[in-house]
């Protein structure tokens, strides 16, 4: 069964997908924040596929449902894509029915979130604390014990298999 939610972001990642000029780059974005690892343009495009650079860098959204991640259901780590910083535990990971992989809380320093205005609407952009890479945004219509749904783009993703961190 199709659900609102799942049309609805069907709908923005189209919307997104086909404006992506109207986006900033995650560097651009964060160009006031110094953060940990912090490389020019041409080397993130030598360090990630040109579809990990779209999202990891400027902010673009991959469209819903097309993440193998998505059906990453092993314990383990899902770490940034562009500098390998655990991110999230499986044991957080959980199936919002949005397209994206989701998660009711990131591991402890892992993220950090920057006010997203883009499109005429507020969000909570949450990029990543080592490298200022756009992850996706956190809404507040998660699960218990947070309420919150990180919901995140997999290709500024990457999994390692493995004992999962406690939640």
């Amino acid at each position: 069964m199709y659900h609102r939610r799942q049309f609805l972001n069907t709908l923005a990642a189209s919307s997104l997908a086909a404006l992506p000029g109207l986006m900033l780059s995650a560097t651009a974005r964060a160009a006031k924040t110094t953060f940990e690892l912090t490389l020019s343009d041409a080397e993130w495009k030598k360090r990630l596929s040109p579809q990990q650079y779209a999202v990891l860098r400027q902010a673009d959204t991959e469209t819903p449902f097309t993440s193998p991640l998505n059906k990453e259901h092993r314990a383990g780590v899902f770490s940034c894509a562009g500098c390998q910083l655990p991110l999230f535990s499986s044991a957080t990971k959980f199936d919002s029915g949005t397209g994206w992989p989701s998660f009711w809380k990131p591991l402890d320093n892992a993220v950090v979130k920057a006010t997203d205005t883009t499109f005429g609407m507020t969000r909570d952009e949450v990029l990543c604390r080592r490298c200022g890479g756009h992850l996706g945004h956190v809404f507040d219509d998660g699960p218990k014990p947070t309420g919150l749904r990180y919901c995140m783009n997999g290709l500024a993703l990457a999994f390692t298999a493995g004992t999962a961190p406690a939640a």
